[in-house]
């Protein structure tokens, strides 16, 4: 076991141990489909005209939802945008160094080096306590319509940005962000570009088969049939053919495991980095060259040809 696997598995059991009865699934293995929740999902379009705090209230299947977005970096509409989604139990608006936030470590941090208006979505539950968080999550339910709310939350953010410019829009984000980044693009694809980072289509697998189970309720581990039945969406995601998407993956990763969200991406560039889930999170620099990369090919020509080009220069 290499340092970067020995990271992710003691998170993991340190994870476990404190989740103690309140673990993912607990009380309920029940929900409706993705498409179902992000079809009810109902949110109010911000009016953006400066960097700032907007709370946005998501109506969805299992009630009012408290979503947001932060604006971090507004240069106006003659420039591209970046939508940014965090990964999971982070603080996306808390921009102290200490904080758990990766968007203000990638890219918040040093916003005067992208030429780009920065925006993170803060997902519902992630304005409250841990132990808040993990009761919600005791429902599979409530997990579903998180994800869901910040699918629907991407789209609105999207088609406000496009209705004002004609610039690209890059839809990311990392772990819990990354599983937002793939199905949007599975259910709306409208955003120019889309790169997940440290996720893929087999979320079910993640719950199931990987070193976070031990975050995973015994309830939900003897259903595994409804845990993949709700959470997977790789078929719903090969549906959409076109070449706007470029993955990161870690290869030492145990929560999202390489071998198998790799197969996510048989026919997209997926680029690999030496680490683990931990590490590959604290490497920001790592992160934020791939993102800047994909910035920079949209910034010379959003059209699908550039994409196409790109595809081919990304290395696996």
């Amino acid at each position: 076991m290499n340092r970067h696997s020995f990271f992710d598995n003691i998170t993991a059991s340190i994870g476990g141990f404190i989740a103690g009865n309140m673990k993912f699934f607990a009380n309920s293995v029940q929900s409706a489909s993705f498409e179902k929740h992000i079809a009810a999902a109902e949110l109010e379009s911000p009016i953006i005209s400066g960097e700032g705090i907007f709370e946005i209230k998501a109506k969805t299947l299992v009630g009012e939802l408290d979503s947001a977005i932060r604006v971090a970096k507004w240069m106006g509409n003659d420039y591209p945008s970046i939508i940014y989604h965090h990964g999971n139990n982070e603080r996306p608006f808390d921009f102290k160094k200490t904080a758990k936030n990766t968007f203000y470590k990638i890219l918040a941090k040093q916003k005067e080096s992208v030429e780009a208006n920065l925006i993170v979505v803060r997902a519902p539950f992630h304005n409250c306590s841990l132990s808040c968080y993990q009761e919600k999550m005791t429902e599979l339910k409530n997990f579903v319509a998180m994800i869901s709310a910040s699918v629907k939350l991407n789209e609105v953010l999207i088609q406000y940005i496009k209705g004002e410019t004609k610039e690209a829009v890059i839809t990311t984000g990392i772990s819990l962000g990354g599983w937002v980044t793939n199905l949007h693009r599975s259910i709306y694809n409208s955003s120019t570009a889309y790169v997940p980072l440290l996720a893929g289509t087999f979320l079910g697998e993640v719950f199931l088969k990987s070193k976070y189970r031990k975050l995973t309720s015994d309830l939900a581990l003897n259903n595994p049939d409804q845990i993949k039945s709700v959470l997977n969406f790789d078929e719903l995601f090969q549906t959409i053919k076109t070449r706007n998407i470029f993955p990161l993956l870690c290869k030492y990763d145990q929560f999202i495991e390489y071998n198998v969200q790799q197969e996510s991406y048989r026919d997209y560039p997926l680029k690999t980095i030496e680490y683990g889930h931990v590490t590959g999170s604290l490497n920001t620099e790592k992160l934020k060259e791939h993102i800047l990369e994909v910035l920079n090919y949209c910034k010379c020509d959003i059209s699908s040809l550039s994409l196409q080009e790109m595809a081919k220069s990304l290395k696996r």
